[in-house]
């Protein structure tokens, strides 16, 4: 029965993934805004909402290092194995703009979480604590940075506006297959990664393994299968947008609205799990600027397989 529930919870990620691509284009196209935009913003917000969920819900009972370890984690792996992943099954182009502006931001934003988690390293006996405080700040630059990032992108010229009136039925369409494809891959990925916790539990997987391999990428199903699917839907730039606008929103939205409902201290999250999140937006800031190729290619992307299997290997040897 778990095996069946299992593939039934792919099966409506896979589905979900799918209505979710194609309503987020169509919306790209009616506003002309380009689809990385829509990626950043209405796909990235919506695939973390399990990220979203876990992380406020361990703030409120005051498990901060779970609130933490969900994001840090949620944001290792998106970089090394969903970009990894998308980059072997075909290269991902690179815009003038993703390399001067959003993916910089996405490596800033990491490296102002360590900063934020790191009081002891500025004043000596100091806690480690995102406080309330920080979490207000947090929140109002993702609203900047958010708008700043629209604004500098602008409508599209590629997109022809769509003559005659806007049609209420097409709006109505793209709404139920962005919300509904929204629902396939949240409640999906939560069906997947029970049942997939449950047989490996049967197989003799220890809770450490799960908790490092299923549950770190189980609440980054649905960013990983919306990526995959736009990817081979030839929607390149949502798919990357998705995963940059995914780590923003991480950090700054969810960590900003989980510190403002209660202070969170680090607790058994090291500095190698922030060393990894900070290093992976480095390793894509890299990969931007020092090839030839305005791509994230194949030979990139088993780079990003190969790191994410070594940080997983230092944590269970």
């Amino acid at each position: 029965m778990e095996i069946l529930l299992l593939l039934a919870g792919l099966g409506l990620i896979l589905a979900g993934a799918s209505f979710l691509t194609d309503g987020s284009a169509a919306l790209a196209k009616r506003l002309r805004v380009p689809e990385f935009i829509i990626g950043l913003t209405i796909v990235a917000v919506g695939t973390s909402t399990p990220e979203l969920v876990v992380s406020m819900l361990s703030a409120v009972a005051g498990k901060s290092d779970v609130a933490i370890g969900n994001v840090v984690g949620s944001n290792i792996f998106n970089v090394f194995v969903i970009l990894g992943v998308c980059a072997l099954i075909r290269p991902l182009p690179l815009t003038a703009g993703n390399i001067r502006r959003d993916i910089p931001l996405g490596m800033v934003v990491s490296l102002l979480l360590v900063a934020l988690a790191s009081d002891s390293l500025f004043s000596a006996g100091a806690t480690d604590r995102i406080g309330r405080i920080d979490g207000i700040a947090m929140l109002a630059l993702y609203v900047l940075l958010i708008g700043y990032t629209i604004r500098r992108t602008g409508r599209t010229d590629a997109v022809p506006a769509e003559s005659g009136a806007k049609s209420p039925t097409k709006g109505w369409i793209m709404a139920v297959m962005i919300l509904g494809g929204l629902a396939g891959l949240i409640f999906g990925g939560e069906m997947f990664l029970d049942n997939a916790t449950a047989v490996a539990r049967r197989l003799g997987v220890s809770d450490s393994v799960i908790a490092l391999t299923l549950v770190a990428g189980g609440t980054s199903l649905p960013e990983l299968a919306s990526s995959v699917v736009s990817l081979l839907k030839g929607k390149a730039g949502m798919a990357l947008g998705n995963v940059i606008g995914s780590n923003i929103a991480n950090i700054l939205l969810i960590l900003g609205l989980s510190a403002t409902i209660r202070p969170l201290t680090p607790g058994g999250i090291t500095a190698l799990d922030f060393g990894m999140a900070a290093l992976s937006s480095l390793v894509l800031f890299l990969a931007a600027f020092t090839f030839r190729r305005k791509a994230i290619d194949r030979a990139e992307g088993i780079l990003f397989l190969a790191a994410y299997a070594l940080y997983l290997w230092q944590l269970i040897r």
